[in-house]
């Protein structure tokens, strides 16, 4: 399966393992290399930057002829970790990084001194433009089918347009759960596919079993949007705790949010407190289950090792 992806990153196949916030870790990176994938890994998900240096010097060290990983880069404000992050990256190198949330340009700027690509989430045309012409290598085209934080365009439409008008390859992410998805992707233009929430329940994921479960057990119908995690819409399983607090933002927050001085510290509390129970759900046995998915799950069928799964995507 040659496409500019797989030239661009010299992988066998145009995959990438998405990043995913407190899922992804080395080991699952590691066997995405060895299944001929690319994987990724929020860069959040180490708490100090002495940890994060230690996985990229491990994936470093693993790394075999032809595998490629990455990192994922928050780029806002809102990380305060960001500049730390940026700098251990560039100095124990790695092949790509994914940025979000923010202008990427600082990430462009000093990753390409060092030969690391860089590859930008957007979900519509204009996003797309403004990161191609600060120097993308590639853009992840973030649809509405995603999990977590996700787009508003259809992907036959953000595909369209995007390969269309941008001169850079388009990388779809949301909604592959398998193989005709994947072909799908690449008829509507795709040069590859980001794929995540297939990946939560693999062997290799450090969260509960019952979090791996219920991606097994739930399917596309059951996938939601909230607003009570991070203040902005994000897709999670309507599990019966979900269905007990509801969707929708409070009327003290709704209210709070409309006063221009407080919406700021209002949004951190809420990001504050939503990822707190994230984690807690994700990380331990818990009856306050957030689990964050998309509707890729209806392909899940049962727990699996990333190579089973790569398996299953590539045939």
């Amino acid at each position: 399966m040659i496409t500019k992806l797989t030239e661009l990153l010299k992988i066998k196949y145009p995959i990438i393992q998405a990043p995913m916030f407190l899922v992804s870790n080395v080991s699952m990176v590691k066997e995405a290399m060895y299944g001929g994938i690319a994987g990724c890994i929020p860069a959040l998900n180490y708490r100090t930057l002495d940890e994060l240096r230690v996985a990229l010097r491990e994936l470093n060290a693993a790394k075999p002829e032809g595998g490629s990983f990455g990192f994922n880069l928050i780029v806002n404000k809102s990380n305060v970790k960001y500049k730390g992050q940026l700098e251990v990256i560039c100095e124990e190198g790695c092949d790509f990084i994914i940025t979000s949330l923010g202008s990427p340009e600082e990430t462009i700027k000093q990753a390409h001194k060092v030969g690391i690509k860089v590859f930008c989430d957007v979900v519509d045309l204009k996003f797309a433009q403004k990161v191609e012409a600060l120097g993308a290598d590639a853009i992840i085209a973030v649809n509405n089918e995603a999990g977590g934080h996700r787009g508003s365009l259809s992907p036959e439409d953000l595909l369209k347009e995007l390969s269309s008008k941008c001169s850079i390859p388009v990388i779809s992410a949301g909604g592959v759960g398998c193989k005709a998805d994947i072909d799908e992707m690449l008829s509507y233009g795709a040069e590859g596919v980001s794929v995540g929430s297939p990946f939560i329940a693999s062997l290799e994921a450090n969260v509960t079993e019952e979090y791996k479960q219920a991606c097994v057990d739930y399917g596309a119908k059951d996938i939601v949007m909230t607003e009570r995690i991070s203040g902005t819409p994000c897709t999670v399983i309507n599990t019966p705790y979900v269905q007990k607090i509801g969707t929708k933002q409070t009327w003290l927050e709704s209210i709070l949010n409309k006063n221009k001085k407080l919406k700021k510290w209002v949004k951190m509390i809420r990001f504050s407190i939503g990822m707190n129970a994230t984690k807690n759900a994700a990380t331990k046995a818990t009856y306050k289950t957030v689990w964050v998915a998309g509707p890729s799950i209806e392909h899940t069928k049962a727990i699996l090792s990333v190579k089973e799964i790569i398996r299953k995507l590539i045939q």
